[in-house]
């Protein structure tokens, strides 16, 4: 209800010159007027003796990689440095090189960063002579992300450009792997790198001769703790990536390494790399440990590779939990899956794997999509094991409840002898020690 009086008007924020006039605290000190209507005390500049300080003006920050502004230029920068040695390198493998430049930038500048308030920045001027300003783009242009981005992007297109098929559907010779079997994951989380563990526990103990292959980055591998220790690396298509070979148990591991902040995905080593030095491999585990949303857009290069059409046929097995979401985030998979499938480029997924379960939750399985539900008929469950969920892959070999889940499967693809009741309890003896 109105009472006829003026509503009091708020305090301008910008105050007239009079009462905007340096005001002085005790000590001594600059305060500053700022646009919510606040007095604050001007940060302590060292430098000019108090007798020097003429004023203090408050502006607007300037453009620095952590502005809007500041990131698309530096970002443009670091995406030229990344081709720099291929015109043509895939987007992927420019992001990456990109990522791992501003992280270099970052890490570079954190030493020196000073912390100011980001509605003001104080400048200080002199009665002599007032401060050039830093060529900030010369300052960037010659930081540690154009070196980082530029070394990232040529390991990419060297290694990329070793592993292209001569045409898109060109099969591979796979004879000298024995069995194939890439293991994709449907969704994040879904327990790849232990299921590749427990393929190779089930084959190494039924003294077949397995290689392992962990093409993620060594920092975000889910294999990282599963050999008791490194063996050696041999170099690998760039002086950049090597491939490390230890043992677990009887089967040989081989992981990609790296002296470059990250793999980017077209930097992992086209498969012909992995080829250890053996008489004869029954099978070749290969955990695909990158983002199964970028291999299956692209599987022609990098950790994809392994999803190619060949002789013997791969056995792709697509890996999922028990939920709702990790069946639709699967779906999603397959279906960009499906034009390389159509062109006869990658081996379509043969079998679903159902990790940490026994079965179905009620409603579960109905969420499927077309492409799933063609899998869930033969689908293999894999159950809980808490010690496993806790403690993850570790150079102990995996629970036997685990192994007995999938020794039927290995079996059905003749990798395993049909036993009888003394080698079958020979496979069971297996311990976690």
């Amino acid at each position: 209800m109105s009472t006829g009086e003026s509503p009091a008007q708020p305090k301008p924020a910008v105050e007239t010159a009079a009462e905007g006039e340096r005001h002085r605290a005790p000590h001594d000190g600059v305060v500053l007027a700022f646009p919510d209507g606040c007095r604050r005390l001007a940060p302590t500049v060292p430098g000019p003796a108090s007798g020097q300080l003429q004023h203090a003006v408050a502006t607007g920050p300037t453009s620095t990689p952590a502005a809007a502004e500041g990131i698309g230029a530096r970002e443009a920068q670091l995406t030229q440095a990344a081709r720099g040695s291929w015109s043509a390198l895939p987007f992927a493998d420019t992001a990456a090189a990109v990522e791992a430049g501003m992280l270099a930038d970052a890490a570079d500048r954190v030493a020196s960063v000073i912390q100011i308030a980001p509605a003001a920045v104080i400048t200080v001027v002199d009665d002599e002579h007032t401060p050039a300003p830093t060529d900030q783009a010369a300052e960037e242009q010659s930081g540690p992300g154009i070196a980082v981005a530029a070394a990232v992007g040529e390991a990419a297109a060297t290694v990329q450009r070793q592993g292209l098929p001569a045409t898109v559907a060109t099969p591979v010779d796979w004879a000298g792997f024995g069995q194939v079997i890439p293991v994709l994951a449907g969704s994040p989380g879904a327990g790849a790198s232990v299921l590749t563990a427990i393929l190779s526990d089930v084959l190494q103990l039924a003294a077949r001769c397995a290689l392992v292959v962990d093409t993620a980055d060594p920092a975000r591998s889910g294999l990282a703790m599963a050999a008791r220790s490194e063996g050696p690396w041999i170099p690998g298509p760039h002086p950049s990536v090597r491939i490390r070979y230890s043992w677990r148990a009887q089967a040989l591991l081989a992981r990609v390494e790296t002296s470059l902040p990250v793999i980017a995905p077209g930097a992992v080593p086209p498969p012909r790399f992995w080829h250890p030095a053996v008489r004869e491999l029954h099978a070749t585990v290969v955990d695909i440990g990158h983002d199964a949303w970028r291999v299956s857009a692209h599987p022609l290069t990098g950790a994809g590779e392994w999803l190619r059409q060949g002789s013997p046929a791969p056995r792709p097995v697509l890996v999922v939990r028990a939920t709702r979401p990790s069946l639709m985030h699967a779906e999603q998979v397959l279906a960009r899956l499906d034009a390389w499938i159509e062109i006869g480029a990658v081996a379509p997924p043969s079998q679903l794997v159902v990790m940490g379960a026994k079965r179905w939750p009620p409603g579960v399985a109905g969420v499927a999509g077309r492409r799933v539900a063609g899998l869930l008929e033969g689908a293999v469950f894999v159950p809980h094991d808490p010690e496993l969920a806790v403690g993850g892959i570790t150079a102990q070999v995996t629970p036997i409840q685990t192994r007995d889940a999938v020794t039927p499967l290995l079996r059905s693809w003749g990798l395993l002898p049909v036993p009888d009741g003394k080698d079958k309890r020979l496979i069971r003896k297996g311990t976690r020690s």
